[in-house]
């Protein structure tokens, strides 16, 4: 294929968005994907898949073993906090039950209670640092969803999410920006099952 192909070049708009991404330089997939538009000149945008795929590839490339042997660590922790939640039905998602972490990924936990503050206290009572809190509002297929956020610093140094929802949302399944899919995650009992037999399996839909 030579450089000026449309294929070879979608893929180089990808690649450059995800390495804006990967390195920080932006924080958005659409920004990213702008930006990286304009440096080809070209007025198309890759699709979100597009983007993370090659993002996936820049994280394989840059960090090699370390990475499977961090997403395994990263697991067995999430098990633990897990354990600290399962009275409130937490399920791991992100990037930790897609098997697609990278240098700056944290840990996401979603628990449903309408006693948010019980989750934080059960989460100190385990002498787990609490960083910050924070209440967010997001509006998705025309619904305004609120939940209650604890970030957490493992006494590994791992950073966790623990986001609060609503007990009614307990059975919603949502659809993932990025891939396309539904975001199913991993309950305590997926998630050991997964360790016990395939510690770095990967949940993408590629």
């Amino acid at each position: 294929m030579g450089s000026n192909n449309p294929l070879s070049l979608r893929k180089k708009v990808a690649r450059e968005a995800a390495h804006l991404l990967y390195f920080g330089v932006e924080k958005e997939y659409k920004q990213a994907k702008l930006k990286a538009a304009k440096t080809f000149g070209v007025h198309f945008l890759p699709t979100n898949l597009e983007v993370v795929i090659e993002f996936d590839r820049i994280a394989e490339e840059t960090e090699g073993v370390t990475r499977k042997k961090r997403l395994i660590q990263m697991r067995k922790q999430a098990l633990k906090l897990m354990g600290i939640l399962k009275p409130y039905n937490p399920v791991l998602i992100g990037s930790v039950w897609r098997g697609t972490i990278h240098r700056e990924s944290d840990i996401d936990i979603t628990v449903y209670t309408d006693k948010p503050n019980e989750i934080l206290e059960v989460i100190k009572q385990n002498t787990l640092r609490v960083m910050r809190t924070e209440w967010m509002t997001v509006t998705k297929e025309g619904l305004k969803k609120t939940s209650f956020h604890i970030y957490v610093e493992l006494p590994t140094k791992e950073k966790a999410e623990v986001i609060v929802r609503s007990p009614e949302e307990a059975d919603y399944k949502e659809r993932c920006e990025i891939y396309g899919d539904t975001i199913t995650g991993l309950d305590v009992q997926k998630l050991e099952k997964i360790l016990h037999e395939n510690p770095a399996q990967r949940f993408v839909p590629y």
